[in-house]
């Protein structure tokens, strides 16, 4: 069985049923035929579709919210935000995914070509608890575009999402078989893929989630999108305006409960200005309200699940351990952890190297940009960089010594529907967002015509 459970409370919320094989070949049926209708449909009803789901997320947005504050704990107001985002998603693409996808003309000595996007089929997408509604509609938007058909295998401890994205869909003008959720356990996702009736996965998860996923699927010659873990660093320089890098780093590591793959858990710090940022930072996290997540005026809530907690506290522990300095924290009761703050980071310490998937920061100091740069990328992951500077010429001339998927100067790393999102490393393959999310699921199919009368006139 499938349970949620209220990380504030630790009280059951729901427990689901799994769907049997028979039910997972109904909803694999009703997609394949679906896809044969859908494929042939206009731009105009694909868009009128996305503007439908915008007005529905709009509409439900403070249900969804509470929803998302009670499955996984997420803060109202962030969740409200989640839901607007998702909506200006939709929004996005109707205006632009024509265009990103109509076919592109090519001459070539005389002969006239053309390079068409048709869709693939039914698209399998696995996604994670901690952004529900985002993650899936990330993915599900651009590839509804295109011509595609979903399938959706949503995290367990999320699944009032996921029925609620379902419902979505049912409340539309979307044709049945549109939008099919799965409910089964994720070590069932990797069989799943070798059925014929799926044509490509994409997944939002962990390292090992996505290897298993890439396997199976190079097993089967599918197509296959990851977007997995990071341990992104945040570096602010000397020169840098501090209260903004402070504003921006704050919101980075702490927004979702620090529950992001695109947080900045590492704060690499220029040594001329590190004692001073840790203390403002301090000051900055004793003004955090944090506790009920479903109060509008609650920033920080507990983790989506003990284990997580669990697992956070082990790696700050091993690294005290190791010779680590807890400035702060450092505690965890039931889901909830503190915001902690470590000092006198050593690279081979579990809070450098691997992802802290919650509130901890890991300081480390540097003397110049060049020392920055190679910190920063001394990281199995490369999702992104945050670089706080005033000297801007000094990271355009060293913008490609970053190992990264992203380089935000004076901001930190975010997604965004108009330009293309994911890494590189073991953060991932493929691109989701702006024209690279439209293209992620098609045969790029060339057409070329060699017209003799031409040739003879």
């Amino acid at each position: 069985m499938i349970e949620s459970i209220n990380p504030f409370t630790l009280e059951s919320i729901a427990i689901y049923r799994p769907h049997s094989q028979e039910e997972i070949d109904e909803r694999l049926d009703r997609s394949t035929a679906c896809f044969a209708l859908w494929k042939t449909s206009s731009f105009l009803r694909r868009t009128e579709l996305l503007l439908e789901l915008a007005k529905g997320l709009r509409a439900r947005k403070k249900d969804f919210a509470l929803l998302m504050a009670e499955e996984m704990g997420k803060p109202f107001t962030q969740g409200e935000a989640e839901i607007n985002k998702c909506a200006w998603l939709c929004e996005f693409y109707a205006e632009h995914g024509e265009e990103y996808l109509k076919p592109e003309s090519v001459f070539i000595e005389g002969q006239s070509s053309l390079i068409f996007n048709e869709p693939l089929g039914s698209i399998l997408g696995v996604m994670p608890w901690n952004y529900p509604f985002w993650q899936a509609f990330r993915f599900i938007v651009p590839t509804i575009l295109a011509g595609n058909t979903i399938l959706l295998k949503h995290a367990s401890n999320v699944t009032g999402c996921a029925q609620e994205i379902e419902q979505l869909f049912a409340e539309s003008s979307a044709p049945s078989g549109l939008f099919e959720l799965f409910l089964l356990p994720g070590r069932e996702v990797s069989a799943l893929i070798g059925d014929p009736r799926i044509h490509g996965v994409s997944l939002t998860g962990s390292e090992p989630a996505g290897a298993a996923v890439a396997s199976m699927a190079g097993k089967v010659i599918k197509p296959s999108l990851l977007e997995l873990g990071g341990n992104n660093a945040f570096i602010v320089m000397d020169d840098a305006d501090l209260e903004r890098a402070l504003e921006s780093f704050f919101i980075s590591r702490f927004q979702n409960n620090g529950q992001s793959c695109i947080a900045s858990k590492r704060l690499i710090l220029h040594e001329d200005i590190a004692v001073k940022f840790v203390e403002m930072l301090e000051d900055k996290i004793d003004q955090m309200i944090h506790g009920e997540p479903s109060k509008p005026d609650t920033f920080m809530g507990p983790l989506a699940r003990v284990d997580l907690a669990k697992e956070l506290d082990e790696q700050v522990q091993e690294s005290i351990r190791q010779g680590a300095q807890l400035v702060r924290g450092g505690k965890r009761e039931g889901a909830y952890y503190e915001p902690t703050i470590l000092t006198n980071i050593d690279r081979e310490m579990a809070v450098f190297k691997e992802e802290t998937f919650g509130p901890v920061v890991a300081v480390s100091v540097v003397g110049s940009f060049s020392e920055a740069i190679e910190m920063s990328n001394d990281s199995r992951f490369g999702l992104g960089v945050s670089i706080f500077t005033n000297d801007i010429e000094q990271v355009l001339d060293r913008s490609d010594a970053f190992n990264e998927g992203a380089v935000f100067v004076n901001d930190f790393v975010k997604s965004d529907p108009r330009l293309p999102f994911g890494g590189v490393k073991v953060s991932g393959y493929g691109r989701e967002l702006g024209r690279d999310g439209a293209l992620a699921f098609v045969n790029r199919k060339v057409l070329v015509i060699n017209n003799p009368e031409a040739d003879n006139n």
